[in-house]
């Protein structure tokens, strides 16, 4: 059986090849109702099937988005990740994940494999994107959208939440408890200091205990980002003589046993934060309305307009999720 083609819909629609193209494509020119009811009709009878890969190289773009995150096994980006493909699907996109491992070189080995492919957009979710993924990027003239954390090494657009707005939130919840000080547990020294969101929420605690006249010498504990390490940080930390009354965790992903003598507030709102015992007080972001923010940009045609940095940065706010906790009784 021969091949159905463009044009045997188009003959059979009474139509133009580039009108099917514009309901197959839904766009870039609208189609009256009436002709898309012809089109689609002659494509079921026709048995029509859209070839995606001449597409791909007429268009020099594929109906894939890609996504690097550090590590797809934590939690929180899991759940960015299948909120991202959600959010791809609406728009009838694909993603396509890989897992830099924090490492800067496998960061680079998906940014080439990804824009080899001719992703019609990459969404990157990095602890900081170095010179060489900079350049590689600026070499394909890609459309990148940055999630999670806006470094300076790449002029591009950014989706974040207020992380250190957040911070403050959950310290001040605490320090309202009445405690006469809050510890902070934070990233690792290795952790940058300018744009990382584990930083921005040391900053925030920084702030609230600043506001409320409290010193943070020697309240800073650091700590791995995976949970094995960090659960044994925070059992040393409790274990000592001087543990603190109060701890705000800079990510969810801390495994932390909570007794009743001491208060938690943590970052992120995974969520197993709900099933813990006590179930986690933590600050929140609408992680799928920044999804669907990152690829409506990703995808949109003006994504590299000239604009201010306010106008090509996306900031969501955070909010406070009360739980046990931290000492309340909701």
């Amino acid at each position: 059986m021969a091949k159905v083609t463009r044009d045997d819909v188009a003959r059979l629609a009474g139509t133009s090849t580039a009108v099917v193209s514009y309901v197959i494509n839904n766009g870039p020119r609208p189609v009256a109702p009436a002709t898309r009811e012809r089109v689609l009709a002659a494509i079921k009878e026709l048995g029509y099937r859209p070839d995606r890969v001449a597409q791909a190289m007429a268009s020099r773009r594929t109906d894939l988005i890609g996504l690097i995150v550090p590590d797809a096994r934590q939690p929180f980006f899991a759940e960015m990740a299948h909120a991202v493909e959600q959010a791809a699907a609406e728009r009838g996109k694909m993603v396509l994940v890989g897992n830099s491992d924090y490492l800067d070189e496998r960061e680079v080995h998906y940014l080439r494999a990804f824009l080899g492919m001719r992703v019609s957009g990459l969404i990157l979710i990095s602890q900081g994107p170095s010179e060489t993924a900079a350049l590689e990027i600026d070499a394909w003239d890609a459309r990148v959208v940055l999630m999670h954390r806006r470094p300076d090494a790449i002029d591009d657009v950014a989706v974040v939440t207020d992380d250190v707005g957040g911070a403050q939130l959950a310290t001040r919840h605490l320090l309202e408890h009445g405690h006469p000080y809050v510890a902070c547990l934070g990233g690792t020294e290795e952790t940058p200091t300018v744009g990382d969101p584990v930083t921005d929420h040391v900053e925030g605690w920084r702030r609230a205990m600043r506001e409320a006249g409290q010193s943070i010498e020697g309240r800073l504990f650091h700590a791995p980002y995976n949970r094995y390490d960090a659960y044994k940080v925070a059992l040393e930390l409790l274990a000592g003589p001087d543990r603190p009354p109060a701890l705000m965790c800079a990510t969810d992903d801390q495994r932390i046993d909570v007794p009743g003598e001491l208060a938690v507030a943590a970052f992120d709102d995974v969520k197993e934060a709900a099933l813990t015992d006590p179930p986690l007080t933590t600050v929140a972001s609408d992680r799928q309305a920044m999804a669907r923010s990152a690829v409506d940009l990703v995808l949109d045609d003006g994504l590299r307009v000239a604009g201010s940095r306010r106008e090509r940065l996306k900031q969501f706010p955070s909010r406070l999720v009360v739980r046990r906790s931290c000492g309340c009784g909701g």
